[in-house]
């Protein structure tokens, strides 16, 4: 399937199998997933997406991320995306998460959605924590 999503901010062209969660568009405080806005910040995983505490950086924490792992189990990668600008993990998550044994990438929230939804494409089992971008 392949279908043009247009939202205030950026759009992205979707090309993937029937049942596959990918973001839509992503911008104006919120992101486009299942043809619907969400406004905030969101953890997706190609089997749906939930809400996410944290809004920018500087409060994402080593417990939201035990949360969303712990209910809905540690993915092969998890992509983090940081807002407009890649910006670097506190020290503190970045130990957390590699004392967890959880793989990760971070970069801005717009190459986080696109390589989430690359990876989803490519059967990859992928999460991405989204931080939203205004």
């Amino acid at each position: 399937m392949t279908d043009k999503v247009q939202s205030h901010g950026m759009s992205v062209q979707l090309e993937s199998a029937e049942g596959s969660l990918l973001v839509e568009a992503y911008g104006d405080g919120g992101f486009r997933l299942m043809e619907r806005r969400v406004v905030g910040s969101v953890y997706v995983r190609p089997s749906g997406f939930f809400p996410f505490a944290a809004d920018d950086l500087a409060s994402l924490a080593a417990e939201h991320v035990d949360a969303v792992i712990a209910d809905h189990g540690k993915p092969e990668i998890l992509l983090i995306g940081t807002g407009a600008d890649m910006m670097l993990l506190p020290k503190a998550l970045r130990l957390h998460l590699e004392d967890a044994g959880i793989g990760y990438d971070v970069m801005s929230t717009g190459a986080a959605a696109r390589t989430y939804n690359v990876l989803t494409i490519e059967g990859r089992d992928v999460a991405a924590i989204l931080l939203q971008v205004p």
